[in-house]
């Protein structure tokens, strides 16, 4: 709330240059922010009384602006990759499989390891289930595993997450 809008009795003052003016009322607080050509804004308003300050609106909102794009650069966004298999998976293929899940590690992205079942192939959940869990244990130099297998309709999942190194 800026200027006028503030409805609140009594506001704690800040000045322009950040000192305690102190406990006043709104009106009082509204006549020496436009004394100094300046807006007074609520930049408290559940503090008993509301802090105000008397700043440049335009420039206040512009610093916010500015801090909330700076912490969005920072925040890493981590994605889940997914690695299907089939239950009769040749050799090769999943070594191959297993490079890709490396790469995908190694950039900070967790892996989700799905092998889904067609057909007659559900009839095998349990002895193919072990597919999955020989890829864990293949990858454990570089991952943990999040969220053990689970079986969900035609398919049995697996969640790996990347290791954190300690840093000394």
């Amino acid at each position: 709330m800026i200027n006028e809008k503030i409805r609140a009795r009594e506001v704690r003052l800040i000045g322009e240059h950040g000192e305690q003016i102190g406990i006043m009322s709104a009106k009082e607080a509204q006549f020496k922010a436009r004394e100094a050509d300046l807006d007074l804004v609520m930049v408290s308003p559940n503090a008993h009384p509301p802090v105000c300050k008397i700043i440049d609106y335009g420039k206040y909102r512009y610093e916010l602006a500015r801090k909330e794009k700076e912490a969005k650069k920072k925040q890493k966004v981590i994605e889940i990759k997914e690695i299907r298999f089939s239950p009769n998976i040749d050799e090769n293929d999943l070594n191959t499989k297993l490079n890709n899940a490396r790469k995908f590690l190694a950039k900070g992205n967790k892996v989700k390891l799905t092998l889904r079942f067609r057909g007659r192939e559900m009839a095998h959940i349990k002895e193919t289930r072990h597919i999955l869990d020989d890829v864990a244990e293949k990858l454990v130099d570089v991952a943990t595993v999040e969220k053990p297998s689970k079986q969900e309709g035609r398919s049995v999942s697996l969640v790996l997450a990347p290791v954190k190194e300690i840093k000394k």
